[in-house]
């Protein structure tokens, strides 16, 4: 039997918005919760969560009725005001796979010039047993509005990435806060160069063998989901028109799940447009991708 293992990358929004506004946290924390719990990702990634956010997630998740497998969370948040944030953790309840050594968990933060956040990125050591896999989740979020900042934040990230054993698979998942033809997008991807190095990671979502909701090609929404007004209804109908001219782009996700090692096929990716009402969780849609790992790879069971 085969084994996979799921990511989900997950922006919460910042939980600051005021009490009486339809998307205040009070109002969407139960579906952010269930959003989690229906997809049941081994590894859950967000980004720009507060500590108390995550906290409420702590208490929500580990309960054993909520039927999801053994979790674990890592964080990256970057705020104005404080830079908040929680180590990968464990909230499992039930048989799934079974991560021996639970994590490894480091916290880099560099401050770039140009950029009005700090780069932050959350290097996750994962192992399965038996007979032995390990993989790195890297979960980050990138300067929202200096594309400077994004390039120099890519690069570092990038040297980490080149720094570990060729043999080591890695996710590389998160808000990059921009297009992947991006100058970052097209670095990470190995379609230019930073600094006289190219980057070689691969994209989960054209690479899946089965994607959902191909409809959706960005993953920003501002709360909005469909419901965009006219002047971005003509700005999203001529960025598809661009999307067919050029078969090399197939999306606007600003939230991507990337990976590199011959041992990870991603075989399903989906934007998360899972809403009530007309409610959503966030102002980004989740992204989630399950990846097939080798078969020599088995199921740990527990009592």
């Amino acid at each position: 039997m085969s084994v996979s293992i799921s990511v989900m990358t997950f922006n919460l929004h910042e939980g600051d918005l005021p009490s009486d506004s339809p998307n205040s946290w009070e109002k969407r924390k139960d579906l952010c919760v269930s959003v989690i719990t229906n997809y049941s990702p081994t590894i859950l990634c967000t980004q720009q969560g507060l500590k108390w956010q995550l906290e409420y997630f702590q208490q929500c998740l580990p309960g054993k009725d909520l039927k999801i497998p053994q979790m674990s969370i890592a964080q990256s948040s970057m705020t104005r005001r404080r830079l908040s944030f929680l180590k990968a953790v464990h909230s499992g309840c039930r048989n799934h796979l079974l991560f021996q050594e639970a994590y490894r968990g480091e916290l880099q933060c560099h401050p770039l010039l140009h950029g009005l956040y700090p780069i932050i990125f959350v290097l996750t050591k994962q192992r399965v047993e038996p007979p032995g896999f390990s993989f790195q989740i890297v979960n980050t979020n990138l300067d929202e509005f200096s594309p400077r900042a994004r390039r120099r934040s890519a690069l570092l990230t990038w040297q980490h990435i080149a720094s570990l054993p060729p043999n080591l698979p890695v996710i590389y998942c998160g808000g990059f806060n921009s297009q992947k033809e991006s100058t970052t997008g097209r670095f990470l991807l190995g379609r230019s160069r930073e600094h006289g190095v190219v980057g070689d990671m691969r994209d989960a979502w054209p690479n899946a063998r089965a994607r959902k909701n191909v409809s959706l090609i960005r993953t920003y929404h501002g709360f909005k989901g469909d419901k965009q007004g006219a002047v971005e209804f003509l700005k999203l109908i001529f960025r598809a028109l661009c999307l067919c001219w050029d078969r090399q782009t197939q999306d606007l996700h600003v939230d991507w799940i990337l990976f590199r090692g011959r041992s990870l096929v991603p075989a399903t990716c989906e934007v998360v447009n899972n809403n009530i009402d007309g409610f959503y969780p966030s102002s980004h849609y989740p992204v989630y991708a399950e990846f097939m790992l080798p078969r020599n790879v088995r199921l740990v069971e527990t009592s």
